[in-house]
C-alpha cells in the first residue's frame, strides 16, 4: 500500500465516522417534530418485523406533529401499538385512518440530559477519527521503516493526515454544537 492509498483510505474512513455520527443524532429528539424519529420503530406486518417506512407513509402534519397514513386498513391498530411501545415515550392518537404522533414537550432537565449524550456521540466520533489518523501514521512509519518511503514522505504525509483530521473533528464540533442548539430552542 503506497502513502496516497493510506491516506484516501484515512480520510473515506474519517468521512464515514462524520457520516455515521450525523446519522446517530437523527435520532436524538429535539422539540420538533422529524419523521425520521420513527424511522426505528418496527411494526408487525403478517408475522414480520418491517420498518414503519415499508407498511405507511410518514410525514410532518406541523412542527410539532408528525402523521402516519397505513397503507392497509387493519395496519393502523399494529403501527400505533409499536409507536407506543417504542422508547421513544411517544404517544399517538388515531383520527380515522390517519394516526397523529404529537411531540411531547420536554422539560429542561430532559434538554440538558440529551445535551450530554450529544457531546458524549460527538466524542465517540472523534475518538474513532483520532483512531484511524493514528493508524494511517502507522501505516507510513511501516513503509518508512521498510524503506519504500523517505522520511521527508512521512512528515508530508502525517502533516496532510492531521489537516484533515483537523478538518473532520471540527465537521464534529459543528454538528454537535448545531444539534445541542436545536435541543435548547424552545
Amino acid at each position: 500500500m503506497s502513502i496516497v492509498e493510506i491516506k484516501q483510505n484515512a480520510e473515506q474512513k474519517m468521512q464515514q465516522s462524520v457520516d455515521s455520527f450525523k446519522n446517530s443524532l437523527t435520532k436524538i429528539r429535539t422539540g420538533r417534530a422529524n419523521p425520521g424519529l420513527l424511522d426505528t420503530v418496527q411494526v408487525d406486518y403478517y408475522g414480520s418485523m418491517v420498518p414503519i417506512s415499508q407498511v405507511a407513509n410518514v410525514s410532518l402534519l406541523d412542527a410539532r406533529t408528525i402523521s402516519v397514513s397505513p397503507w392497509e386498513k387493519g395496519m393502523g391498530a399494529k403501527i400505533e401499538k409499536a409507536i407506543r411501545d417504542s422508547d421513544l415515550g411517544l404517544n399517538p392518537a388515531s383520527q380515522g385512518d390517519l394516526i397523529r404522533v404529537p411531540m411531547p414537550a420536554m422539560t429542561e432537565e430532559r434538554r440538558k440530559e440529551l445535551t450530554k449524550v450529544v457531546r458524549s456521540e460527538g466524542e465517540h466520533a472523534k475518538v474513532s477519527i483520532r483512531n484511524l489518523r493514528r493508524d494511517a501514521n502507522d501505516g507510513v512509519k511501516k513503509l518508512v521503516k521498510d524503506k519504500l518511503a523517505s522520511e521527508d514522505d512521512e512528515r508530508r504525509s502525517q502533516d496532510e493526515i492531521q489537516k484533515f483530521t483537523d478538518r473532520f473533528i471540527a465537521e464534529v464540533d459543528k454538528l454537535v454544537s448545531g444539534k445541542e442548539h436545536d435541543i435548547m430552542a424552545v
